[in-house]
């Protein structure tokens, strides 16, 4: 059987093993729909969080970026998870505690305030429509390749999967499916990982191959590709181009952005206890470890694999997956200096990304209209191919090739099922049944949830279409958003009993305007202007949230000092969240405003 109906394979049998989960575990009431009847098992719900949290992003893009800037890539490996780390120890055994269904629900009864429930639902809104930006463009781009369709066709077919399964099941059935896709991504991240590491190293461990020498010489894998990217006018891949400062707040923001994901977050309010959400964390961790301290020596790998089958080579002596994925629109060639050779160098080889024609050049290649830059490099190469095309250069077997396809998908419909979740159930739970429409049954309002996530998979599938970014550097924005709003209020509102709802809400939108402000002005208003010497401080919109956040924390304080405390029974629920002695405790409630009790197990 070929590699491309084994890719067919594959899919189709991981897309029919999520579409029976989803199936078998439809959600029948909000409770199971919002956030699976809080009755998962710590070890499924560790799994779950993982593929949640390890989206396109981690899977396809992460190591994309390390493999082409470097140290500088650090940046997303010790933010991401440095961030959970802080989430799982300081947010989310209280907010279970607190025992509600969403995010926007905790800051509206911790702030006793439905303004700041709405501005809660505008963040989360904000938030994880920037970052299922992402997910679904990662979802086009594996179709674009292994289908042979066209990215936005692919976009459209996982915009199908993912409403089938998201609108069906809702929180319980996307729980279990995402257990699965763990299992695949896993899997399919760490085949081709130890294959490439025995052929480069003779090390069958990733992460101890990325520290040995290159099989059959004396050099380490780093030392091999300083050399290699010195000798083609590259940087020196040990050494980072950001300043010092911009790494710290591009890390900082990734890591209580990680803190401030809402879907994430909601993934702790389905185990049965306290106690349980805290195991489910640790599971987490670990699992994501596998894959987090794997990515590091996949860039590697794939770079060394990359400059060594390109550089200098004549279209001819290309192997075949070159023209895959010259076909996918996502690698082009222009040989500017008619030598019949690539020249791999650094800078841009053309004006943008390629626009193919229906040529050929004279030496092979495929004719592309964009423009020609002026430096000396031939090649375009998106950095979201290197995962998904490092099994193909290092030509190993067809079932390993199809495997990294179904966990590239698997890692962008967990998390965008994840999120388009937390969208509906922030229209329907906090913005209608909490607000709008108060009366509003059981049924009506699990009818509005799922409507609601049919309109956001919509509108997920443009944004994948027409996508700002590449996959990693959307999701960076995203972070920051997290970072600059949700965060701080989440964190005040556990730990700071004067903490009111006008400082809450002031800081909220002081931190999130700003921050998108300063995304919007040097991403899309003016692009020409995002160099250091123009960023505030020095700090890149990929670290801006960091600003954002300690503006949030500055107003939030401030204006609290000078308004009224919270009442007295909101101090009280402050302290009872806090107190950990009925962390295991099943059924015990905490009082919340309103009379309202809120189920503390």
């Amino acid at each position: 059987m070929d590699t491309q109906m084994l890719t067919y394979l594959f899919i189709g049998l991981s897309f029919a093993l999520y579409i029976y989960i989803a199936i078998r575990s439809r959600a029948g009431s909000t409770g199971e729909y919002y956030v699976a009847g809080k009755g998962v098992h710590p070890i499924a719900n560790g799994m779950a969080t993982g593929a949640d949290w390890m989206s396109a992003a981690s899977f396809i893009s992460m190591a994309g970026i390390i493999s082409f800037v470097g140290r500088d890539g650090a940046v997303y490996l010790m933010g991401w998870t440095g961030g959970y780390v802080l989430l799982a120890m300081c947010l989310a055994p209280y907010l279970r505690k607190f025992g509600k269904f969403t995010v926007p629900d905790f800051v509206g009864e911790r702030y006793y305030s439905q303004l700041a429930r709405v501005v809660a639902v505008i963040c989360v809104i904000f938030i994880s429509f920037t970052y299922v930006a992402g997910q679904m463009r990662g979802v086009g781009i594996v179709f674009s390749r292994y289908l042979e369709v066209d990215i936005n066709v692919g976009v459209m077919i996982g915009m199908a999967i993912v409403f089938f399964y998201a609108v069906l099941g809702g929180m319980k059935g996307i729980t279990y499916t995402q257990v699965a896709q763990y299992c695949v991504m896993i899997f399919a991240f760490m085949v081709p990982a130890i294959f490439i590491s025995m052929m480069i190293t003779g090390n069958p461990i990733p992460q101890l191959g990325f520290g040995s020498n290159v099989a059959g010489e004396e050099v380490s894998v780093l030392q091999k590709l300083n050399g290699l990217s010195e000798e083609l006018g590259f940087n020196t891949y040990t050494d980072g181009s950001k300043s010092t400062i911009d790494v710290f707040f591009i890390t900082m923001a990734l890591m209580v952005g990680t803190a401030g994901l809402p879907h994430v977050i909601v993934r702790f309010f389905t185990t049965p206890t306290v106690r349980d959400a805290r195991k489910s964390a640790g599971y987490a961790l670990l699992f994501i470890a596998i894959l987090y301290t794997t990515a590091p020596a996949v860039a590697a790998f794939a770079r060394i694999n990359l400059l060594n089958t390109v550089s200098e080579a004549s279209y001819e002596e290309l192997p075949e997956w070159f023209s895959n994925w010259e076909n996918s629109g996502l690698i082009a060639w222009m040989d500017k200096n008619e030598d019949g050779k690539i020249q791999y160098t650094a800078g841009a080889a053309m004006a943008g990304k390629p626009s193919f024609t229906d040529e050929r050049g004279e030496s092979g290649e495929r004719l592309v209209s964009n423009t020609a830059t002026d430096n000396g490099n031939e090649l375009y190469v998106d950095r979201d191919i290197m995962v998904l095309a490092n099994p193909e250069i290092a030509q190993l077997p067809g079932w390993v090739v199809a495997l990294i396809a179904a966990g590239g998908l698997a890692a962008a419909l967990s998390t965008a099922a994840g999120l388009l979740l937390v969208i509906s159930t922030s229209v329907s739970h906090d913005l209608l049944k909490r607000n709008l429409m108060p009366n509003i049954s059981d049924k009506q309002e699990l009818l509005a949830a799922r409507a609601a996530a049919g309109v956001a998979i919509v509108i997920a599938g443009l944004f994948g279409i027409y996508p700002p970014a590449f996959v990693a550097q959307v999701v960076a924005f995203a972070f920051g958003l997290a970072a600059a709003s949700f965060f701080p209020a989440i964190l005040m509102g556990i730990f700071y009993k004067r903490m009111n709802k006008e400082g809450a809400v002031t800081g909220m939108i002081v931190g999130l305007v700003f921050t998108f402000s300063y995304i919007v002005y040097f991403k899309f208003i003016n692009p020409g202007a995002n160099t250091a010497d123009n960023w505030f401080f020095g700090v890149s919109p990929e670290g801006i949230g960091t600003l954002g956040m300690l503006l949030n924390f500055a107003v939030s304080f401030v204006v609290c000092q000078l308004t009224a405390p919270p009442p007295q029974e909101i101090q009280d629920l402050v302290e009872d969240i806090r107190v950990p002695s009925s962390a295991g405790a099943a059924g015990a409630s905490v009082e919340v405003a309103g009379g309202q009790t809120a189920n503390a197990s």
